[in-house]
């Protein structure tokens, strides 16, 4: 029987509006905007996040869920997941973070995000259960927001992405009908470990014994790690490059298209190719709107997700596959908001993401010039993240958030400088843009990244530049 209560009728309970609702919340202890902390047990406790969601009813074991951990490309196999869901007729949530531009982005249901009141509502029906276990943090309490609203709304399905890690994370009190690692590289270093072993079995902390994990393409040692802790916890592990097999088609910057097949259907590939396409059997071809040939290796992976999904009872056909590819929707990633000149944003916040958005750049925009709005946050690999791009650039503006990590400009200056280049130092976010546009010739390519929240204030201010009315009113 799906999840209800009769506290959660989708309107305002108490009389209180969002922004109260959202700083509520942020008065609980924020590890996003702090690294004075341990990644530890002693930390991140989830015997509490269990207790609460105990208290409240268990909602989270009122659908089945995909659980989805990686470095790069969880968003997008997430987003994948749930579009691909929901075109199969199954009533799906997605939860992820963080956010671009609005907190309710987080929790969707069927491709909507949660409105207002809805969000008010659930922290209401909190409220009275936190105030039982101290310590809890923001995260913890959002992802119980998260199981909590899905149940409400009686969601068949849902995609939880994993925050930070996997072992440790708030969201690791699922039990799934499949687990999903996504392409592992360095990040949160001082958290999560030094090495790509250590990274790995922090990640591989969310495989539940018996359960399916499918596992994207991976260096050797993160893919040993992952192995090994399969076998011991007796799970079947799906290694998309291995099982599952896929090649880039098509694209342009629209959309791409992409094949996937079984290795069983291999030697079939093989004649194919051989035909030239000639043969009866092809394979399946699928079109993707997100750009980068690293969503090719995202859409397999989200596939073999929902291939293994479909062994253990849920329906799905191969035309809502291709239609949930078609329709998916995941903004900031190589999104393109306008053509001549053309602008281009990218959440792109490590070494590995920033060179592939630089090889996606050569692949949609040879040869053009590129202006680089960049900011990022204190505790990324940001010489890595510059020795990457700034090859590729032929101006570059330095920018900070307001998010409290967010990096001082004059240091991304002083290494910019060690690339000979020179570099322009505008705050906030909104006039690096005005200064990016005003300058921009026709062919130039004016590209903005080094985090998620640069992308989120970018989005911002260019729906307030072309929709300024509609802006005022949100």
């Amino acid at each position: 029987m799906p999840f209800r209560d009769e506290y959660y009728n989708g309107s305002l309970m108490s009389g209180d509006s969002f922004q109260d609702a959202v700083d509520f919340l942020y008065g609980f202890a924020d590890f996003s905007v702090e690294r004075s902390y341990r990644y530890s047990a002693e930390v991140f406790e989830l015997q509490r996040v269990k207790d609460l969601l105990h208290s409240i009813g268990d909602p989270q074991e009122n659908f089945k869920a995909f659980h989805v951990a990686g470095t790069k490309g969880k968003g997008s196999v997430s987003a994948m997941t749930a579009s691909i869901l929901h075109e199969a007729g199954y009533r799906t949530g997605l939860y992820t973070s963080p956010h671009l531009v609005r907190l309710n982005e987080r929790y969707q249901i069927d491709g909507g995000p949660i409105s207002d009141d809805e969000f008010v509502a659930v922290i209401e029906h909190l409220k009275p259960h936190i105030d039982s276990f101290p310590g809890l943090t923001v995260f913890e309490i959002l992802t119980s927001m998260a199981f909590l609203f899905f149940a409400q709304q009686g969601a068949d399905c849902a995609v939880i992405e994993v925050g930070l890690g996997g072992r440790l994370d708030a969201t690791n009190v699922l039990t799934p009908l499949v687990s999903v690692i996504t392409t592992l590289s360095y990040d949160h270093m001082h958290l999560l470990g030094d090495s790509l072993s250590d990274i790995a079995r922090e990640k591989a902390g969310i495989i539940k014994p018996g359960i399916p994990i499918v596992l994207s393409p991976q260096q050797i040692e993160a893919d040993l790690v992952v192995a090994k802790i399969a076998a011991e916890r007796s799970s079947p592990l799906i290694r998309v490059g291995k099982d599952w097999l896929f090649s880039s088609g098509s694209r342009g910057l629209d959309g791409q298209v992409v094949y996937i097949w079984s290795s069983e259907e291999q030697s079939r590939m093989d004649a194919y190719v051989e035909s030239a396409g000639s043969e009866e059997w092809v394979p399946p071809r699928y079109e993707l709107p997100l750009l980068g040939y690293h969503q090719i290796t995202n859409a397999a992976t989200a596939y073999a997700a929902i291939k293994e999904a479909s062994k253990n009872g849920l329906s799905i056909s191969e035309s809502a596959i291709r239609d949930g590819f078609a329709k998916v929707s995941w903004p900031g990633r190589f999104q393109i908001l306008s053509h001549k000149p053309a602008v281009v944003v990218d959440a792109a916040h490590n070494r590995d993401s920033a060179l592939k958005l630089r090889i996606a750049l050569d692949d949609y925009f040879p040869g053009q010039p590129v202006i680089l709005i960049f900011g990022a946050s204190e505790d990324k690999d940001i010489q890595g993240m510059l020795d990457e791009l700034l090859p590729r650039v032929d101006r570059l503006i330095v920018t900070r958030t307001e998010h409290q990590r967010a990096e001082n400009p004059q240091f991304l200056a002083s290494i910019a400088h060690q690339h000979g280049l020179q570099v322009e130092s505008v705050e906030p976010v909104s006039k690096a843009l005005e200064s990016a546009l005003g300058t921009a010739q026709v062919d130039d390519v004016l590209l903005a990244t080094g985090s998620v929240f640069v992308v989120g204030e970018i989005l911002a201010s260019w729906e307030m530049l072309n929709n300024p009315q509609r802006s005022r009113k949100e």
